[in-house]
């Protein structure tokens, strides 16, 4: 199995954290993360700071050719304004990888932390930890990065699945006895 890149996106407004990992048929391997910070746009700029996070991730994605994405599924909060402005940090993401016609896959926050943690109310320090482990890393990757590479693995791990269900009902459809004595 060629190995696939994946990219993970976890949208903030003020820090987007990205991971790429690639995954084969039994692996996965660290690539690389970090955060794509909008630090130097004035607070109240939000096109500058949604252009920096769009220009960026478009970085991001020349330098390490991702062959698929997966990116954290934003939920509405307490505070709509900043409900608002996570939703329009998700779209530059969204956009910037779109152009670049790099297939988008979705995950909650809760499926990311129930597949790499084991349950979805995992706190940040746990996801922290498991993504380290699960990675070989030799230290822990920050917050917004964890919560990136949490999602690559997520996705890793579903495609994996997918891949293995797909194999087996190949094999059920094409060598069952009972379809073979169905069909004659």
């Amino acid at each position: 199995m060629t190995p696939m890149r994946v990219l993970g996106v976890d949208p903030g407004l003020r820090c987007t954290g990205f991971g790429v990992i690639e995954n084969d048929a039994t692996n996965w391997r660290y690539v690389a993360s970090g955060i794509i910070s909008t630090a130097q746009a004035p607070s109240h700029d939000l096109p500058a700071r949604i252009g920096l996070l769009f220009a960026g991730l478009t970085e991001i994605i020349a330098r390490y050719q991702p062959d698929v994405s997966a990116v954290e599924i934003v939920f509405v909060n307490v505070n709509p304004q900043a409900t608002l402005k996570l939703g329009q940090a998700r779209g530059a993401c969204l956009s910037a990888l779109t152009q670049a016609q790099i297939p988008v896959h979705e995950y909650t926050a809760l499926q990311m932390k129930q597949a790499v943690a084991g349950h979805g109310k995992a706190a940040k320090a746990q996801v922290q930890e498991m993504v380290k482990r699960m990675l070989n890393l030799p230290g822990l990757p920050g917050p917004d990065a964890a919560d990136a590479l949490g999602l690559a693995i997520t996705h890793a791990h579903a495609h994996r699945n997918l891949a293995l269900l797909q194999g087996r009902g190949q094999a059920s459809r094409s060598g069952s006895a009972y379809r073979q004595g169905r069909a004659a």
